[in-house]
């Protein structure tokens, strides 16, 4: 996948504002997308960082979820849309480059650059910044001293109703997501056997399944945010200690699950990256029917007016509507 935001990022580089790195000079690139070539002559070792499972699959191998190390020479960073976590990526880049090295940032204008540019001047970051391909490239040396900008960036985990914990940049990070809220009043009681959660985000779905349903015997967790995973980890162990959960980082768009299930349950995600795409929702319904045994359900929530009953109507025996309020419906499908 390549967006102008890439384009962007790399402007400053290809222009001769910021220095390109050198062949022993180590470079982390937080929010890392493929598809896009270097430009010509950057050199260096690259550490690319991408949480996200479908465009970390774009990367080369050496590529990880999570940051690690210090003492980077630069680093790169390319924004999303969520404000939160772009301003936590800046803190780690400021954290984990050295003093003088060069943190380069960039992002369209709908992926808020323009606040962000704003928010480091006020922490007194001396920077310079260019607009290009509908966004704006940001570059600044890391300070000698960037523990108060560390501290004014970086974003503390929430605590949703006193029992569950995520962080920005997952979906619905500080409450529970309303239609998933609706799918969990609707989950059977008497379930008892293996469930799978499709885009389990921090783990609230399932967590609600194993409460209503003791005796299930187990569910397996497939997210394709690898924070959200983690998140989902903490949150099952604190809440269903007993319950026999496995979790996959996975997109299943293209990486079908392997096994199959009783049930399945879902709140399938209609963005794909940085654009809408009704049709992310429908692969994650067909990987869905390719995941269930036959006579398995599946039970998902979703905007009232996404159109899934066509595809669920093609890859089920049956299959109906369970309730619907303002915003969202619950669908039931069986294999």
């Amino acid at each position: 996948m390549s967006r102008d935001a890439l384009k962007t990022l790399f402007h400053p580089f290809n222009i001769g504002s910021v220095p390109l790195p050198e062949a022993s000079d180590r470079v982390l690139f937080l929010g890392a997308e493929g598809g896009h070539p270097l430009p010509e002559g950057f050199e260096g070792e690259v550490s690319a960082v991408q949480p996200f499972r479908p465009l970390f699959r774009t990367l080369k191998e050496g590529a990880t979820p999570l940051a690690e190390g210090e003492g980077y020479d630069k680093a790169l960073v390319l924004c999303g849309k969520h404000r939160g976590e772009n301003e936590d990526r800046v803190a780690e880049a400021l954290q984990r480059t050295r003093a003088g090295g060069v943190i380069v940032v960039a992002g369209g204008k709908e992926d808020g650059i323009q606040p962000l540019r704003t928010t480091l001047l006020k922490l007194g970051i001396e920077l310079d910044y260019t607009p290009k391909y509908h966004g704006v490239a940001i570059w600044f040396g890391r300070p000698e001293n960037a523990e108060a900008a560390i501290k004014a960036l970086k974003k503390a985990t929430v605590e949703v109703e006193g029992r569950f914990e995520a962080a920005p940049g997952i979906f619905s990070h500080d409450r529970v997501d309303p239609g998933s809220e609706l799918l969990a009043g609707r989950l059977p009681a008497d379930f008892d056997g293996n469930a799978a959660d499709f885009g389990a985000g921090w783990g609230y779905l399932s967590v609600m399944l194993a409460e209503k349903a003791p005796r299930t015997n187990r569910i397996d967790l497939f997210e394709a945010d690898y924070r959200a995973l983690e998140f989902a980890k903490a949150n099952v162990a604190r809440n269903c200690p007993e319950l026999n959960a496995r979790f996959f980082w996975q997109d299943l768009a293209a990486e079908p699950p392997k096994e199959k299930y009783d049930l399945v349950i879902m709140n399938p995600p209609f963005h794909e990256a940085q654009a809408a795409d009704p049709e992310l929702g429908k692969a994650m319904i067909r990987a869905a029917a390719a995941a269930l045994r036959s006579g398995g359900r599946l039970m998902l929530v979703a905007n009232r007016g996404l159109p899934y009953e066509p595809v669920l109507a093609a890859e089920f025996k049956e299959s109906g509507e369970t309730c619907r309020n303002a915003r969202f419906k619950v669908l039931w499908a069986r294999r």
